[in-house]
């Protein structure tokens, strides 16, 4: 009987653990909800602190993080249900596996923090810490992935300006902060977490609040965004009506006129060494205008995921391969093993995927400024980003968000641009084949955007660029310090208690 209570009680524990990591996913986009994330990591927090042993400590954590992953990695489904009959089965393992994966990151911060110390106050900061060396871990480990931190709770808010200081992983820090702090001093603490968040919110609103510099004689850049459905894009039959979509939407009028036009990722339904009679029709359009253009290109046997800058007539006057592939999606790590049973890359076809290309690069585009390219799912690594030889003028993403549906992918990888023009003082323009294109100042604003699953054209200045900042240059070393630090004082407090 007594075997049978405690299973229970273990087993309620579990499920509302991972209720509470799916509460503390309301901060994400779409939807924004930080308040109830506090809540939801607060609970998370207190479930796990009093656990008696690390064991249970890190079961807890871990399930609190399954919770957490599954429901702001939701979207994780869709790129499987493009060809359902070939790839829908893989859908439910991919997300479980992805929730369940991530969370190991958590429940080894909830083992390390219980082990560290049973004294309440010590382990409960032990395990803030713990939670954010874990996400800033995972922004690396096995080429990182830092989609949903739990700091990008705060995009959309004036805390966000902290990232240009901090970078994102000081946000993940002030999150769990205000979170834990009611937990481990009650009333007191629940003051202090609300004097943190309004001394961080009002940094940023002052912030926000001071002019950019303006820029002298911005370019204008045409943001193409023809809404092709990722099922549909490839079709032989709607190849064309797509292609003279964009074409169309080149040619458009507007005042002012577009010094560049820039349409998105594979949007040319060619190989680049293949592509001329279409590049020059592109540049036919433009009327002469340089365009940017999302292409694939073969270089003997491998392929890439490119970006092709032309000029007049077509002519290709810069290249650049993504270099930050998506594992499963663009290349299939093990791919000899996997071929055995049919599996390769989701957006690579029946191959081994796509070939990474050298790295980080800033294309000089002479009067237009020199820009930082990035495809896709490379907005959301802010250590690349730092890689670039120099610094850019502005930053440019070309991206199919096709891939990741219409709930919360789409709205969170525009979330991460955001963030990524804050912590570099850049503004970003990004454009998706199916949305949200949108022109970011350095500030991380939208200022002008196109809705999801709408085509059409978005025409603007490129908003001036503010100084490198704290970020920009050294990157997350402040805050992994920052988190050795206080490591250490903790050990040496633990320490001199127990003497």
């Amino acid at each position: 009987m007594r075997l049978a209570a405690l299973t229970g009680e273990k087993a309620r524990g579990g499920a509302a653990a991972f209720g509470l990591g799916i509460v503390a996913a309301a901060g994400q986009a779409p939807l924004g909800l930080w308040p109830l994330a506090l809540l939801g990591f607060a609970g998370l927090i207190a479930l796990v602190l009093p656990a008696a042993t690390p064991l249970r400590a890190a079961k807890l954590a871990w399930m609190g993080g399954a919770g957490y992953f599954g429901a702001a990695l939701i979207w994780i489904v869709q790129p499987f249900l493009v060809d359902i009959a070939r790839h829908g089965w893989m859908a439910p393992f991919a997300l479980g596996l992805m929730a369940f994966g991530l969370a190991l990151f958590w429940a080894v911060a909830g083992y390390a923090a219980a082990r560290f110390t049973q004294r309440p106050g010590l382990r409960c900061a032990a395990l803030v810490l713990m939670l954010t060396a874990a996400e800033l871990a995972r922004s690396y480990v096995l080429t990182g992935f830092p989609w949903a931190l739990i700091g990008h709770l705060w995009i959309g808010t004036p805390v966000m300006q902290l990232a240009a200081v901090t970078g994102p992983h000081g946000l993940t820090l002030l999150a769990l902060l205000a979170a834990a702090l009611p937990v481990a001093l009650r009333a007191r603490g629940a003051v202090l977490a609300l004097v943190l968040v309004a001394a961080a919110w009002g940094y940023g609103a002052w912030q926000l609040a001071r002019p950019i510099p303006p820029r002298e004689a911005a370019p204008v850049v045409r943001l193409l965004q023809p809404n092709a459905a990722q099922h549909l894009k490839w079709r032989d039959d709607l190849v064309p009506v797509f292609l003279r979509r964009q074409l169309t939407l080149t040619a458009e009028f507007s005042d002012p006129a577009p010094d560049l036009i820039v349409w998105p990722e594979t949007a040319v339904p060619y190989l680049l060494g293949q592509a001329e009679p279409v590049l020059k029709m592109i540049s036919d359009a433009s009327g002469g205008r340089p365009a940017i253009l999302g292409i694939q290109r073969r270089d003997g046997r491998r392929v890439f995921n490119a970006l092709a800058a032309i000029g007049a007539g077509g002519a290709v006057t810069h290249v650049y391969d993504k270099y930050h592939l998506v594992p499963f999606g663009e290349y299939m790590p093990l791919s000899g093993l996997f071929a055995r049973f049919g599996i390769f890359g989701l957006a690579a076809g029946e191959s081994f995927g796509y070939a990474a290309g050298p790295g980080a690069q800033v294309l000089d585009l002479g009067a237009l400024g020199r820009v930082l390219p990035l495809i896709c799912y490379e907005a959301i690594f802010p250590q690349d980003l730092r890689a670039a030889p120099i610094r850019a003028d502005w930053i440019l993403q070309l991206t199919n968000d096709a891939w990741f549906g219409t709930f919360s992918g789409p709205y969170q990888h525009l979330a991460q641009a955001r963030l990524r023009a804050v912590e570099q003082g850049l503004p970003v323009l990004r454009s998706a084949n199916t949305g949200v294109s949108a022109v970011i100042d350095a500030r991380g604003r939208v200022l002008r955007d196109l809705p999801l699953n709408t085509a059409g054209q978005l025409t603007a200045p490129v908003p001036p660029a503010l100084p490198p900042t704290l970020y920009a240059r050294f990157g997350d070393w402040p805050a992994g310090l920052v988190i050795i630090v206080a490591l250490a004082a903790l050990i040496y407090r633990r320490f001199s208690v127990s003497r």
